[in-house]
């Protein structure tokens, strides 16, 4: 992952604008009483199916597969939780593209948690 504020700033937007539009598509489409395992699987289907779509003009920008897991990611967790939320009761466009945009913030800042957990501190310096 790159470190750099042009590619740190494109990842938080990118995933926050596919929480955004998963979570606002998801809002439209899943309706009050739906069965909720169903739900799960449709929203996460469609979450996926959209991230993986917003990945290819958002990966010209800010690195294929830097942005790919990511998007795919967050596409799923907005999805899951804004179709869950859903079944249980009606949502509003602007909760459903909140929510949607909560998830993305939390879903890409438990990528970038997980990486630099795995990864430790690295030093790029040389020794001579």
């Amino acid at each position: 992952m790159d470190t750099r504020l042009y590619f740190v700033l494109g990842d938080l937007v990118s995933n926050i604008l596919v929480g955004l539009l998963i979570g606002w598509l998801c809002s439209l489409i899943v309706g009050a009483g739906w069965n909720m395992f169903f739900t799960m699987l449709l929203t996460m289907f469609i979450g996926m199916v959209a991230g993986t779509v917003m990945w290819f003009p958002l990966g010209i920008l800010f690195g294929a597969m830097e942005v790919m897991l990511p998007l795919m990611f967050s596409g799923m967790l907005s999805g899951m939780v804004v179709g869950m939320w859903a079944t249980m009761m009606p949502l509003g466009g602007y909760e459903a593209v909140a929510i949607g945009g909560a998830c993305g913030l939390i879903g890409i800042l438990g990528i970038w948690i997980l990486n630099y957990s795995l990864r430790g501190i690295r030093s790029y310096e040389t020794k001579g």
